[in-house]
């Protein structure tokens, strides 16, 4: 790799910073003008930094409940989110 950092440290990125990251590497390669190797290497990255934040999303689904609400309209408790509903 050349000045990219190594892969190893995105385990640990939270989701606001993998994602700007990402956004950074896909402005730089939509530029055009980043030589080969270089592309390669941040492109790589990019695919860990994209898998990074697709896992913390699912991960932030899974956390997510919705509110039940009894015959009175007051909230009676929590139920898991169906999100493919």
């Amino acid at each position: 790799m050349t000045d990219a950092k190594s892969n190893a440290d995105i385990a640990a990125l939270p989701f606001e910073a993998a994602l700007k990251e990402l956004e950074a590497i896909v402005t730089r390669l939509e530029r055009g003008d980043v030589p080969l190797e270089e592309s390669i290497d941040i492109y790589t990255r990019g695919e860990a930094l994209k898998a990074r934040c697709d896992a913390l999303l699912k991960q932030a689904e899974a956390r997510i409940e919705k509110i039940t609400l009894g015959a009175d309209g007051k909230p009676t408790g929590t139920t898991a989110l169906d999100v493919d509903k």
